[in-house]
């Protein structure tokens, strides 16, 4: 592994760090703003979703410790919308994002010679996949 192919493994971590912070103040605070009729499902959908993002964050912070570099600690902006349907499609959007970093993300692991980064990629790119998806089939028919 060559020491620019780490360090730049490394930056990409943190960016996506950052915005697995995100993602836990987004859906954390997004969830008690669900309002109207569906409210008590999106807010369970929402607070559902937090556990997998800390998941990621502890993964990452861990996995640049342990390439040698020092972890983030500030989230990347929060955007939280102003309706039930904006803050879906800010999760869809925001999903789909994360999913081009991570399949970037794999690239770089690859290119650093970390395998076991590569898998442990995959796995959050399977739960990010699964999560988008279910936003996707809410928002189809999804009326405020």
């Amino acid at each position: 592994m060559t020491d620019k192919a780490r360090q730049t493994l490394i930056e990409g971590l943190n960016e996506d760090l950052a915005y697995e912070f995100q993602a836990v103040i987004f859906y954390t605070v997004g969830a008690q703003l669900m309002t109207g009729a569906h409210r008590p499902e999106l807010k369970e959908m929402f607070e559902s979703e937090i556990p997998d993002e800390q998941g990621h964050a502890s993964f990452l912070s861990g996995k640049i410790v342990a390439l040698g570099g020092t972890p983030v600690t500030e989230p990347k902006p929060v955007d939280l919308g102003s309706s039930n349907r904006e803050r879906l499609e800010l999760a869809l959007r925001a999903e789909t994002d994360t999913l081009e970093r991570y399949l970037k993300r794999v690239e770089q692991a690859d290119a650093a010679g970390e395998p076991g980064l590569r898998v442990r990629l995959e796995d959050i790119i399977v739960d990010e996949t699964g999560h988008r998806e279910e936003l996707e089939l809410i928002l189809k028919d999804f009326h405020d």
